[in-house]
């Protein structure tokens, strides 16, 4: 596998470095993101964890795959910057944050029984009326 930096850019005002970049893999399948963010942090002598390989593009056939990657000055500015599917995808949220989230819809969800008792009732009353009703 061999990375080839097509373009590199200093965004000053988002922070951060944007490289385009292609990579040659003969005789292998599509590389993973966690190798390329390896290989581009030696080439470039950055820290991995705050590099962000947003996409990579390869076609049916072809042994070169094209991508986008950022590089951040640290994690913190790679957090504030980037949504959270990217940074899921480059394995930089915690599974904490959606242990969290999961146990905020079960406690939505315990609530939402409590309504139906009272439709029960409606329909009882109804049901009574009706039968007064008959009875006149």
């Amino acid at each position: 596998m061999e990375i080839e930096i097509q373009s590199k850019v200093d965004n000053l005002l988002l922070g951060r470095i944007e490289i385009r970049f292609i990579v040659l893999h003969e005789g292998e399948g599509t590389p993973k993101r966690e190798l390329i963010r390896s290989e581009i942090a030696e080439k470039l002598n950055a820290k991995k964890e705050a590099i962000i390989v947003d996409s990579m593009h390869s076609s049916f056939g072809s042994r070169k795959t094209i991508g986008y990657a950022k590089i951040y000055k640290s994690i913190e500015d790679a957090k504030a910057g980037e949504v959270d599917f990217i940074l899921k995808r480059n394995g930089l949220v915690t599974k904490k944050k959606q242990k969290k989230e999961a146990s905020k819809e079960s406690e939505e969800k315990k609530e939402t029984p409590k309504e139906k008792p009272q439709k029960a009732e409606s329909k009882a009353l109804s049901a009574e009326k009706h039968t007064e009703t008959k009875k006149e």
